[in-house]
């Protein structure tokens, strides 16, 4: 029994492949910035956002995640998916999972287990580190996972610049390209209000100061777990990357990391740039933040980080937060899908504030009349037409 215990401990389990995708439109913030009468410098700069994604009437949570894992999959394992896990805020059905209509739009097997989590922005952390259990138990197992948000906030208001939305899907398989999971974490809870968005509500309540302090915090109480149960400090870690709200908190947390551990130099720091690139063009993406910000730092490195310990911080409102640790594997590059993600943000369209307020103002029927929605350049899979209260996807050109 020892010896089968050992032998799960030392399995390598963890991300083989990611797939990224962002809504083809995107508001620059000195735009909205001009539009609400404000100084950039003043009011937008310290966000550390360049643009924000925002997505057409065409397009949703469901969409964007078929479009992700496109990107992510070959063919062949398509075919062996067994298990979908899709981590979103932005559910579209209080009882049907998100991740049935993907599971149809992707035509996989379906001999497919599937769920939709939910908790603010932590719930891909924990599809990650179920899946990670359920790789153990069964290691011929091919697991997608999906994180696929729009973060969306009232007009006119402190959180209207830092919108945005997009999606990550990650093949979890032993013997992973990228990334192996390591099995130490850290995790806390703690029940407060800082962000919360009723059911009756297509907008969240947020307490931003305070939201930021709570991350700042559970930072604090997750490190000290994690350093706990792995006996590892800041210099057994190369790299860090966090979950990003706007990428300006990215660097207090850092900070706050380092002076943990009575660092006065600043150590990780030269990589923390780099792993925001994306985040700055696509604004918060909510449960896929974190990964995104991961992937824009294995995409855009000009250093080698081959068997690089990159040290994770999760947080979801609410709240919870978890830091865990993966390593780069020697030959990461070949799972990257570098230049497809590349070449989606730089074939995006700059919307004017004027077309921003029809994305944004556009909703569909809520009494089950028969509803085509306006056609927009997107990817693959298309939000079509409502009917009888149904959403009704379609895999059309593009």
């Amino acid at each position: 029994m020892g010896y089968i215990l050992k032998r799960v401990l030392m399995m390598k389990i963890g991300i083989d492949t990611i797939g990224f995708y962002m809504p083809r439109y995107y508001l620059n913030l000195e735009t909205l910035a001009v539009a609400r009468g404000v100084d950039f410098k003043k009011s937008y700069a310290s966000l550390g956002l360049k643009n924000i994604s925002i997505a057409p009437p065409n397009e949703d949570i469901v969409t964007m995640a078929a479009s992700a894992a496109r990107i992510a999959l070959s063919e062949e394992n398509k075919g062996q998916i067994d298990t979908l896990i899709l981590a979103t805020e932005s559910g579209i059905d209080q009882s049907k999972s998100a991740g049935i209509y993907v599971h149809k739009l992707l035509e996989l097997s379906p001999h497919c287990r599937i769920i939709e989590l939910k908790q603010a922005c932590y719930a891909a952390t924990f599809g990650l580190q179920t899946a990670m259990t359920m790789l153990r138990a069964n290691p011929q197992s091919k697991i997608l996972l999906i994180a696929s948000d729009l973060a969306r906030y009232e007009l006119n208001t402190s959180g209207e610049s830092s919108q945005g939305g997009g999606a990550i899907a990650m093949l979890l398989t032993t013997n992973p390209r990228l990334l192996v999971v390591e099995p130490e974490a850290g995790y806390y809870v703690e029940d407060i209000m800082d962000f919360w968005r009723p059911n009756y509500r297509a907008e969240p309540f947020v307490f931003g100061k305070y939201s930021c302090s709570m991350y700042l915090r559970v930072l604090e109480k997750t490190w000290h777990k994690y350093s706990e149960q792995s006996k590892r400090g800041l210099l057994d870690h190369q790299g860090f990357c966090y979950h990003v709200p706007v990428p300006g908190l990215v660097g207090k947390a850092h900070n706050r990391l380092l002076s943990l551990n009575n660092s006065v130099n600043s150590y990780g720091s030269d990589l923390l740039p780099v792993s925001l690139i994306y985040n700055r063009e696509v604004g918060n993406c909510y449960t896929a933040s974190l990964y995104v910000s991961l992937l824009s730092l294995l995409e855009n490195s000009d250093q080698d980080l081959a068997n690089s310990r990159i040290g994770l911080y999760s947080y979801g409102s609410g709240c919870i937060g978890e830091f865990f640790s993966v390593v780069v594997q020697p030959n990461y590059h070949k799972g990257l899908k570098t230049q497809e993600h590349k070449d989606l943000l730089n074939c995006r369209t700059e919307l004017s504030f004027n077309e921003y307020l029809d994305f944004y103002n556009f909703q569909l029927p809520t009494d089950g009349s028969e509803f085509k929605v306006p056609h927009y350049e997107i990817g693959k899979s298309q939000l079509t037409a409502v009917n009888n209260h149904q959403r009704i996807y379609e895999n059309v050109g593009g």
